[in-house]
């Protein structure tokens, strides 16, 4: 442990070296003294006496055959292994659209025929045209975003085209990745002009 330094652990390392199991506890209460004294505004905190016994432990790697005054914390709770995260399975179709989107056409196909479901469609294919345009960066079709919302549905919502007017988006002249026009980086450090 870094913040005993390298001298307590020769002295705890030598403690573990001698046979006589008297003089190894005499060792270890005196290596105890020593490391409470590196830290002497701590000596009030609760169970810190605890806590050094733990570290002697730790720095021992559990093999320091001694009689200690306290329950020592188990090896295998040092450093327990993180549960695996759960990841979602299944691809998305089309990754410019994001998984909200397939996620909302699959809502809007339970839901029945009617003004509700058509807002609910005409929003859902504007936000694929504003995504769309960002990701290809020229304006696109009203008849391809009726085609993706066709195979998301898997044919179940066809829309009309004559019917769906979606408007013109444009990417945000700032939405460039931080390229110029040159396509060089424009993330630098700012310099002061003098």
């Amino acid at each position: 442990m870094p913040e005993y330094g390298r001298a307590v652990q020769k002295m705890v390392d030598h403690a573990i070296t001698i046979e006589d199991r008297v003089e190894r506890q005499r060792c270890a209460n005196t290596i105890i003294a020593v490391m409470g004294n590196m830290f002497p505004q701590l000596r009030d905190v609760a169970d810190f006496n605890h806590k050094l016994w733990d570290h002697l432990a730790v720095m021992a790697d559990f093999k320091l055959d001694i009689d200690y005054p306290y329950e020592l914390v188990a090896p295998e709770t040092l450093h327990p292994t993180p549960q695996r995260l759960s990841y979602p399975k299944g691809g998305i179709r089309y990754r410019h659209y994001g998984r909200c989107i397939q996620e909302m056409i699959q809502k809007a196909c339970g839901i029945p025929e009617g003004e509700e479901r058509n807002e609910l469609l005409r929003l859902i294919a504007a936000q694929m045209k504003k995504e769309y345009v960002l990701w290809n960066k020229e304006s696109v079709e009203d008849s391809k975003i009726i085609e993706d919302i066709r195979e998301y549905s898997n044919g179940q919502i066809v829309l009309d085209e004559n019917n769906l007017k979606l408007g013109t988006y444009r990417a945000p002249s700032n939405y460039n990745n931080g390229k110029n026009q040159n396509g060089k980086n424009q993330r630098r450090k700012n310099k002061k002009k003098y």
